[in-house]
């Protein structure tokens, strides 16, 4: 009997161990150096106008991952958990968007043992001023009901939300860049820049990230040569790299536009994206490659 009590005890502190030494080892595991992370946030554009063409929705590459950051009830997808980035890769009511391309266009063209993650918490119809991380909620407080239902599904906070899920992805792998699609709720404002420097230097100090590391990629609103409607503010937009060294900007021109002259059809979407990409790929070391 003492003997069996003994036999018992022993692999009861066996499994104990077992059970201490898995739960250090996943604590220990690095983030896979190879998993490049990107951060998009902003307004409907890069949201993605509802609206995605049978193209767009096939599979994807095995490389090219989303982590969701909300519930997707319908896809299956629950909030902080990655999957294969088939739009819509924002919220579930969201379209195609500038990132979806961003992400194919990489996988494309960077080595085959790199994976690529994104992303995204974007609220239509936001100023740049939702995204302060101490002044947002005078902006948040005067927001249309259905803006305000957007950012109850961000948990009243969107800065901090993108934070948060920022966090659980660098558990995962690295951010090589954060993505900027904004300004049409900001036209004709001449302090966008330094408000978006704002954002960005608040952004690499709360995920302990360094500029040098981590640029930052702005693409321009629905170009002149689509009657964009905000076409304008791509003025200010260009002199963003004057406030942040560590910016660059993506041209618009050419990019399709929806008879609203504000939202980019599916083309200009997939035209958009891969520019992002063309001005990233240099800046992680690599050349760009057409998708096939």
């Amino acid at each position: 009997m003492k003997s069996r009590f003994l036999f018992l005890a022993g692999l009861l502190w066996f499994s104990g161990c077992a059970h201490l030494q898995n739960q250090t080892a996943e604590k220990m595991k690095a983030p896979d150096k190879k998993f490049y992370i990107f951060l998009c946030f902003g307004q409907s554009n890069m949201e993605g106008f509802p609206g995605i063409e049978q193209q767009d929705k096939g599979p994807v590459a095995d490389r090219l991952q989303m982590l969701a950051t909300v519930d997707f009830p319908n896809l299956s997808r629950t909030n902080g958990n990655w999957y294969p980035a088939i739009p819509p890769l924002c919220r579930p009511s969201s379209g195609l968007c500038p990132a979806d391309y961003f992400g194919r266009t990489l996988v494309a063209s960077l080595p085959p043992d790199i994976k690529v993650g994104i992303v995204n918490v974007s609220v239509a119809g936001c100023k740049i001023e939702l995204f302060e991380k101490t002044n947002y909620q005078a902006y948040a407080s005067t927001a249309a009901p259905w803006m305000k239902n957007i950012i109850k599904a961000y948990g009243e906070n969107p800065y901090q939300h993108l934070v948060d899920v920022a966090k659980l992805a660098q558990k995962a792998g690295v951010i090589k860049g954060i993505l900027l699609h904004q300004g049409e709720s900001n036209t004709g404002d001449k302090q966008w820049p330094n408000k978006v420097k704002g954002v960005y230097e608040n952004l690499l100090q709360d995920l302990n990230l360094r500029a040098e590391d981590v640029p930052l990629i702005a693409g321009e609103l629905v170009n002149a040569d689509q009657k964009g409607a905000c076409a304008s503010m791509n003025k200010i937009i260009a002199d963003l790299p004057k406030t942040i060294p560590t910016a660059h900007i993506v041209s618009s021109a050419g990019c399709t536009s929806l008879p609203d002259h504000l939202h980019f059809t599916a083309a200009g979407y997939r035209e958009l994206g891969s520019r992002y990409a063309q001005v990233m790929l240099p800046l992680l070391g690599y050349k760009f490659a057409e998708p096939r």
